[in-house]
């Protein structure tokens, strides 16, 4: 796992309006944020502090495994559980945020194989304003 910082997230946003981020880790089927993705929560939180006025869409990803409705429901609910892990824990204004879940639709990498599912499952930060 690489952590992204808080300036590279703003390049990225700044160059393409996104940025994908594979640190926030959640059990399979589980929406619970695990304590190993402190280090890419706290580096967003820094991000959301050094730019005020920034708002983003925490938009949740899956792989394919398990029905398309299961996955978009699951990839919302990710999102969701991230955004409250950033205001209760962190301190970002959660009106700052949004939250969508897409599941499977937008793959990085094929699913053929767990190493492209892996890169699948994922949250991307897309700038809202």
């Amino acid at each position: 796992m690489t952590t992204v910082d808080a300036e590279a997230m703003a390049k990225s946003i700044g160059a393409t309006g996104k940025v994908a981020l594979s640190g926030i880790l959640f059990d399979t089927a589980k929406t619970d944020v695990k304590p190993d993705s402190a280090p890419t929560l706290q580096e967003i939180a820094g991000l959301m502090k050094a730019n005020p006025k920034l708002a983003v869409i925490a938009v949740g990803h899956t792989d394919n495994q398990g029905a398309y409705e299961h996955n978009v429901d699951l990839s919302r609910r990710r999102a969701d559980a991230v955004i409250k892990t950033l205001a209760a824990s962190y301190g970002v204004d959660a009106k700052r945020l949004k939250a969508a879940g897409i599941g499977m639709v937008a793959p990085n990498a094929s699913n053929d194989d767990e190493a492209g599912r892996a890169k699948n499952r994922r949250v991307e930060l897309v700038k809202l304003n």
